[in-house]
């Protein structure tokens, strides 16, 4: 991958991140009210649901991947106040399903550059300190471990914002910084289990006689943008663990 074209996609997604469309113009229709809570329940978040069909031959068998993660509400209620913050105070226009989607997007580019070691590539989107960190953990990585890295677009299972935080000091400098946590399946040949880690999953293509090993790995990406008038608006990744695989 040529130089200009990977700063051409860092670019796009910095762009991403940092300047969402405005709200949509028109509301989804409000669902029929159901029946009220009974006395003594609280409402809580849901849990969270994805899921991957794969896709067999004609009446073949097929397996789906779920994950399963239940929010914890403390944490849920927590992130939505500082999202409303964010739009309050520094961009009204933020929106957290366009910041999801560029996120994603950043992933798994990111990912896949530190698997084929290719770090001079990933000076726009990472921090020049966490550039520095993985240079030292990249070069004594085996070649499985680098191959498990990697998460395509449509791998990716599940993603959530697992911590928010708003900074200030006392030059008037702010800044925000979103810690995103994902999970994804890759085919590299990991033993069985990983410790601290998800199982196998052994997906079926076809019949009984195909089957393709993979593993639901996850990774935390942390993503930075100052808010200071002034800053320029890009996100930018501070923060990359891969854990058990990148340590």
């Amino acid at each position: 991958m040529a130089l200009s074209a990977v700063s051409r996609r860092g670019s796009c997604l910095a762009r991403a991140l940092a300047a969402p469309p405005g709200w949509p113009q028109a509301l989804p229709p409000a669902p029929r009210p159901g029946p009220p809570p009974r006395p003594g329940r609280c409402l809580r978040p849901a849990a969270r649901f994805a899921s991957s069909r794969a896709r067999g031959s004609a009446g073949g068998p097929q397996r789906r991947v779920v994950v399963v993660r239940i929010t914890s509400p403390a944490l849920w209620l927590r992130t939505r106040f500082c999202f409303l913050l964010i739009r309050l105070y520094f961009d009204p226009e933020f929106s957290v399903e366009e910041f999801t989607r560029g996120a994603r997007q950043a992933f798994s580019l990111v990912s896949k550059l530190l698997s084929q070691c290719k770090l001079d590539l990933l000076e726009e989107l990472v921090s020049e300190e966490a550039l520095k960190v993985l240079k030292e953990k990249i070069s004594l990585l085996p070649d499985n471990h680098r191959d498990a890295l990697a998460a395509e677009l449509d791998a990716i299972m599940y993603t959530t914002e697992g911590d928010v935080r708003i900074y200030y000091d006392d030059d008037g400098i702010k800044f925000v910084r979103i810690l995103m946590r994902f999970w994804y399946l890759n085919g590299a040949n990991l033993p069985d289990e990983l410790p601290g880690e998800a199982k196998v999953f052994q997906i079926m293509f076809g019949d009984e006689n195909t089957k393709e090993k993979k593993h639901l790995l996850t990774a935390n990406y942390e993503f930075q943008r100052e808010f200071t008038e002034g800053a320029k608006p890009d996100w930018t990744i501070t923060r990359i663990e891969h854990p058990k695989l990148l340590e």
